[in-house]
């Protein structure tokens, strides 16, 4: 039943291309775009087992003036969602007229897993761990093989916007490497909660056979880039989206893309590393720390009950730091997640 239903989304997906007006294209060619316009495209990514393309949703906002390139991407992983609002909201703010360089938007990059309400692609594979992917490689590794060389190849600055997954919630956070001008700025210009300095990048040994993720592979080819982590999964969150939208117009002042001014919030604690603790036993998990809130070592993060009420173990945080993600889901088993601790820049190795 599944297949059926999988082969069913993507002849509707088909039929509603053909009748859109946006225009199925197998490569972005911006020299093909009028200075001053705002086009909408489907980018044909792969084929599907009827032959029919599989495409995924492109914007191009083309200033009258030149300038650099940016890139914005959502939905890497299918359940993740908020960003595609922020890309939405964001096009709906620019003023053509006056845009100076271009902007490509994808808001929507997993066409297999969006649909169908999963994070994972169709092979089960995280694409956002699979790049730079293969050109005559499996399925995942075929699919990253063609953002990597029709997107990634085409922009000069890059944003990916992710969430939490299933059964764990975030604040708004961002990772970055700080020690690069210039994406410490892209990342302190999203007035976050909370800054995760993170370089990205596989070892210099790995670089050529490493997967990684999409922002490394950006790395990797000189693009500055950074991640976004916009709150939870498969929803839309309006006060986090509206602040999306603020850090992203951000970038584009400071980029000179337009004249408006930076709006400045509030300052993001900064972390030098983060990880997650996770449970030894299972049950019922009830997590008292809350998201952005500051923990010292030995304070109460979380309870676990079996099923007649009784109390298993109480889990403390091993460290002082700040709560960037938590667990939302109270049924556990061994090694589910509790908390996700972030240690301050400033804090004593």
């Amino acid at each position: 039943m599944r297949t059926v239903y999988f082969l069913f989304l993507f002849v509707i997906q088909v039929t509603l291309s053909a009748q859109s007006t946006a225009q199925l294209i197998e490569e972005i060619d911006l020299r093909n775009i009028t200075p001053g316009q705002l086009e909408t495209y489907w980018l044909k990514i792969i084929d599907n087992g009827l032959s029919q393309p599989i495409s995924i949703p492109v914007i191009i906002a083309k200033g009258k003036n030149p300038g650099p390139v940016l890139g914005l991407t959502a939905a890497l992983h299918g359940n993740e969602l908020n960003g595609i609002m922020v890309i939405h909201k964001v096009l709906e703010d620019i003023d053509i007229n006056s845009l100076k360089g271009t902007i490509i938007a994808i808001p929507g990059l997993n066409a297999i897993s969006i649909p169908l309400h999963q994070r994972r692609y169709i092979d089960k594979e995280d694409l956002n761990r699979n790049f730079p992917g293969k050109e005559k490689g499996n399925r995942s590794q075929q699919y990253v093989w063609q953002i990597n060389s029709k997107i990634l190849s085409k922009i000069d600055y890059l944003v990916d916007m992710h969430t939490a997954s299933f059964g764990r919630e975030n604040t708004l956070y961002v990772r970055a490497d700080l020690s690069d001008p210039k994406m410490e700025k892209m990342a302190l210009l999203q007035n976050a909660d909370i800054i995760l300095n993170n370089k990205g990048v596989p070892s210099a040994n790995d670089q050529i056979s490493a997967t990684r993720t999409m922002r490394a592979e950006a790395i990797l080819k000189g693009i500055p880039s950074i991640t976004i982590e916009y709150g939870n999964p498969q929803v839309f969150q309006p006060e986090i989206i509206e602040r999306g939208v603020d850090g992203i117009e951000n970038i584009m002042s400071w980029l000179e893309m337009t004249d408006n001014k930076i709006k400045v919030g509030t300052t993001a604690t900064v972390c030098k590393k983060s990880y997650w603790i996770y449970v030894d036993k299972g049950g019922y998990l009830e997590v008292k720390a809350q998201l952005n809130q500051s923990v010292k070592k030995n304070d109460l993060i979380a309870v676990l009950r079996d099923p007649f009420g009784a109390t298993i173990k109480e889990y403390l945080s091993p460290e002082d730091g700040i709560i960037i993600g938590r667990s939302s889901n109270p049924v556990n088993m061994n090694g589910g997640r509790i908390i996700h601790l972030g240690i301050l820049q400033n804090a004593d190795e």
